[in-house]
């Protein structure tokens, strides 16, 4: 994958630096060490992201495309995690993308390998069970109710102000439309959510596939 305008080196000084500016206690050099060893994987996985999404350049990664670079950082900090358990290191990196894209997406949540974010302002996910194709924009929530999270299958868009809390269950090809909350609910697949006037939910089938509108197959 070709890194613009940087080098791993130069990228490895960079998410050092940030790091390093926003908590400066002194542990760069144990930082950097953990990061460097890990760096090439976690590229390897973003490669593939970057790969499945339709409106990004292929084998192209931007350090100053603020998604792109989001998902990065989770990518860093979730493979430093599943390798070494460095809570400090992770915790670092969760930080930092928390602090720069406004996103809560904790290093433990195991993403899928292909997914894509629309705008990272506001969003909050819980460690729920994630799939391929999965689309998120800004203030879109997963989340648990009494310990127990949701299951989202493959393809599943969240536009902006959406909430998947709970014991729910929603299945593949569902578009969930803008405000529309859904808890301790299931949804059938190829669908789209729309929130009802007395509180329940609405679904509209839909014939379409909509993951090809957004990723390449």
């Amino acid at each position: 994958m070709n890194l613009l305008n940087l080098t791993r080196s130069g990228l490895l000084d960079y998410t050092v630096g940030q790091i390093a500016h926003f908590f400066p206690d002194g542990r760069n050099t144990s930082v950097r060490t953990r990061i460097d060893a890990h760096l090439d994987e976690a590229l390897s996985r973003l490669h593939k992201c970057i790969n499945a999404v339709r409106l990004w350049q292929a084998n192209e990664f931007n350090y100053l495309h603020s998604t792109q670079y989001c998902i990065y950082l989770y990518y860093l900090s979730n493979t430093i995690w599943r390798s070494t358990s460095d809570i400090e290191v992770c915790t670092k990196l969760f930080l930092l993308n928390k602090t720069l894209n406004g996103i809560d997406m904790f290093y433990e949540i195991a993403m899928p390998e292909k997914f894509f974010i629309g705008h990272s302002v506001g969003i909050v996910l819980a460690k729920a069970t994630f799939s391929d194709y999965l689309v998120l924009y800004q203030n879109s929530t997963v989340g648990k109710n009494a310990g127990i999270a949701p299951v989202l299958e493959r393809g599943v868009i969240m536009y902006p102000n959406t909430a998947i809390i709970g014991l729910s269950h929603v299945q593949a090809n569902t578009v969930i439309s803008q405000g529309v909350g859904i808890v301790n609910r299931n949804t059938p697949g190829n669908v789209m959510v729309f929130q009802g006037s007395d509180g329940n939910l609405l679904f509209k089938e839909i014939k379409k596939d909509f993951i090809q509108e957004f990723f390449r197959l």
